[in-house]
């Protein structure tokens, strides 16, 4: 792991260059940035817009894959995930690793990993008030389609020597296990796809893989699957480890009122959940700290800002930089009191700027969040 003892990875949402599907879908030259801009405060108070300290820039760039990469090693940040897309038999959204990270001059110095984002697609760019999102591209795949796009994660990923390993496993994140068990067609059907994954990457000489899932006991996203029966799944298809995506997996930001709610509560909801989750489940649980949370960029900016669900959802509001710090110091003392090897956090996220969970600098608080990371992780 290096000079740090601690493997400190923020997921990266690679939704900041243009496309070739979302301009099938949204129009020429279209990014999220668009909605980012677009972005206005939605009730007395409400922080936005977000404005990024680099401005709106295009993230399949090499040379600001660069600077990103520069910032986060300075930062004590040490892999990014990427969130990954597969639709239609093809890879979607992959230009911001391929064309900008993997093609960086300095991209060997950081580590990267992918977190499958195996979820149907769904038109909230942005939400309608009605809130009932056409599906644009289905998260389940075939078993012809699970061996193509694992062929292509094998060849252009997985051989890369700076991809990520937990206790030297290449490491691998499921987002919906529930999808994709439902797309190959019941458990048997997956845990032969997962040993034929494993059979690629032992034929291509490259070890072992460490395999990750998602959990979650709060459903978000309008077409999510939730699993049931998470500890008895995950051991019977040998997963490695688990861990969370974001802190409103395990806390309804609604709960404590809206629009307003509380990032201390998600704090602590979260920090109850890591408990539970260290003595219940059969593998490995690594904690997740977010950011923050405030989705109102994802919706219709004309329409009043009602409780509609996803994105039309209460922001967590109190998550300062100091509270972020509070959050990590508990996760530091979490991992030095767990009794699995690889000291392991995952952070939402490094650009989710229409959720509100970003690390990257912007006008109010600069690299507050980043110093944070680096003075507790180092």
């Amino acid at each position: 792991m290096g000079k740090s003892q601690y493997e400190v990875a923020a997921y990266y949402f690679p939704n900041w260059h243009v496309d070739p599907q979302n301009e099938l879908w949204y129009g020429p030259g279209w990014t999220e940035w668009n909605l980012v801009q677009a972005a206005k405060p939605r009730y007395p108070g409400h922080a936005q817009p977000k404005v990024p300290a680099w401005g709106y820039f295009d993230e399949s760039d090499p040379a600001w894959a660069s600077r990103e990469i520069t910032l986060a090693r300075e930062h004590g940040v040490t892999a990014f995930i990427y969130d990954w897309y597969w639709y239609h038999n093809k890879p979607y959204l992959q230009g911001g690793l391929e064309h900008g990270f993997l093609q960086a001059p300095n991209h060997r110095t950081m580590k990267f990993a992918l977190m499958w984002a195996n979820h149907t697609w769904v038109n909230i760019h942005p939400a309608q008030f009605n809130n009932h999102p056409e599906g644009l591209a289905r998260g389940e795949l075939s078993k012809n389609q699970w061996e193509s796009a694992t062929d292509y994660i094998v060849q252009n990923y997985f051989s890369r020597q700076n991809y990520l390993r937990l206790d030297g496993r290449l490491y691998f994140s499921i987002y919906e296990l529930a999808t994709l068990i439902n797309g190959l067609g019941g458990l048997s059907a997956t845990q032969d796809a997962l040993n034929s994954l494993r059979k690629k990457v032992s034929r291509a000489g490259l070890g072992e893989l460490h395999l990750n899932a998602i959990l979650w006991g709060v459903q978000i996203l309008p077409a999510e699957v939730k699993l049931d029966h998470a500890g008895a799944v995950v051991e019977f298809l040998g997963f490695n480890s688990t861990t969370t995506y974001a802190w409103v997996h395990h806390y309804n930001p609604n709960e404590h009122g809206f629009p307003r709610g509380s990032y201390a509560q998600a704090m602590a909801a979260n920090f109850a959940q890591w408990r539970k989750s260290r003595l219940d489940l059969p593998i490995p649980y690594y904690p997740n700290v977010s950011m923050g949370w405030d989705p109102s960029p994802r919706t219709v900016q004309t329409s009043p800002y009602a409780n509609r669900g996803y994105p039309w959802t209460a922001v967590l509001e109190g998550n300062t930089p100091a509270a972020f710090r509070q959050a990590l110091h508990h996760a530091k003392e979490f991992l030095d009191g767990s009794p699995t090897a690889a000291k392991f956090l995952t952070l939402n996220a490094w650009n989710e700027w229409t959720e509100g969970s970003y690390l990257l600098p912007d006008t109010v608080h600069g690299t507050a969040y980043l110093q944070a990371i680096r003075d507790v992780f180092g």
